[in-house]
């Protein structure tokens, strides 16, 4: 599958990097940046052709995919570009800022019948992967309560360093928005579909920006389970993020890229938790498996996309998955601005 990367930054070359690590799976066309000198900086080191004008790339008849890397604000408006012109999506994490555009790209998605996926690669990891099934297969039982995590570190020069960052417009918000989405969506996955929020949130260690970076809510789910979520990049030096769900027959602890606690009432043994084979280097996508460390499972989410474009099947992360991840957090900074609970109801 032939890509072009639009957008040569910091994420641009990590997908850069992915696509050139799975030859004979993937190749990377094009690089495609409105700043020419960042687009050949990128190219020179990965390969492909230098562009600055995301049309011309996607009229490209040797362009079969194009990944989005570009500022979240921007994300759903150059996915329906390259979906209109006939190409396949991978989306960088979120979807976009705003249930309207996240709308507008599902519609293009339904109307060209092409495959988007959204990035969200810890789902391909093995702890994540081994404790969804668990729960899938009701070895923890009934499902009453997780807790998600991110308790990370950005300097202040972190936010400094691009015009775009900490802002609302194409930021679309702070530690949740972007560093704590990750394990939201593991949360989600695990446990259903969430139905109310109630959150709180500030800007407690940094300046000169529109966003938070610390938050803490609960979310309730469906099934009655409920939920708790503390994002952050107020955190100094950063913690591991961390993921715990707990059932009336069991529970489980994922800790960055471990499954740290596994125990069921019928008393299984933890070990049996890491038995998920990584994938090898140069092995036939088909054979491919769930991988233990996040750049690993980044990998994979590639290749996922890759073989559902193929077989004609939906990308395990599609683009409903990222809207509800999207929704729980914009619900979130709508609890915090007004106080009170916030319904979920999906999308109509």
């Amino acid at each position: 599958m032939k890509f072009a990367v639009v957008g040569a930054g910091v994420i641009g070359a990590t997908h850069a990097r992915l696509i050139t690590s799975l030859p004979g799976e993937a190749e990377l066309v094009a690089i495609v940046d409105v700043e020419a000198d960042r687009a050949a900086a990128l190219t020179s080191e990965y390969g492909g052709e230098p562009m600055t004008e995301l049309e011309k790339a996607c009229a490209r008849a040797d362009i079969d995919a194009v990944s989005i890397c570009l500022p979240s604000g921007m994300h759903a408006d150059a996915a329906i570009t390259a979906l209109m012109a006939g190409k396949h999506v991978i989306v960088e994490k979120p979807i976009d800022v705003t249930l309207a555009a996240a709308d507008r790209l599902i519609d293009a998605e339904q109307q060209t019948g092409l495959t988007v996926a959204v990035i969200s690669q810890r789902r391909f990891q093995h702890a994540p992967a081994f404790v969804h099934q668990a729960v899938a297969d009701g070895r923890l039982g009934r499902i009453t309560a997780g807790i998600a995590e991110s308790a990370f570190w950005r300097s202040q020069e972190y936010y400094d360093s691009g015009g775009w960052r900490g802002t609302v417009a194409l930021d679309g918000g702070g530690a949740l928005m972007n560093q704590g989405i990750h394990v939201v969506d593991l949360l989600l996955w695990m446990l259903g579909e969430p139905v109310e929020v109630q959150a709180y949130s500030d800007r407690l260690a940094h300046e000169r920006i529109d966003v938070e970076d610390t938050v803490a809510a609960t979310v309730r789910f469906r099934s009655g389970a409920i939920g708790s979520i503390v994002a952050m990049t107020s955190a100094y030096p950063g913690r591991p993020v961390r993921l715990s769900v707990y059932g009336d027959r069991g529970s489980a602890v994922i800790e960055q890229d471990d499954l740290v606690a596994f125990d069921t009432a019928d008393g299984e043994p933890a070990d049996q938790a890491t038995g998920v084979r990584p994938v090898e280097a140069g092995e036939p996508a088909a054979e491919a498996s769930v991988s233990g460390s996040v750049a690993d499972a980044h990998r994979d989410q590639y290749v996922d996309f890759i073989e559902a474009v193929r077989d004609g099947r939906p990308p395990s992360v599609g683009t409903r998955d990222a809207r509800r991840a999207l929704e729980v957090v914009l619900g979130v900074y709508e609890s915090a601005r007004t106080g009170g609970p916030v319904q979920l109801t999906g999308r109509q």
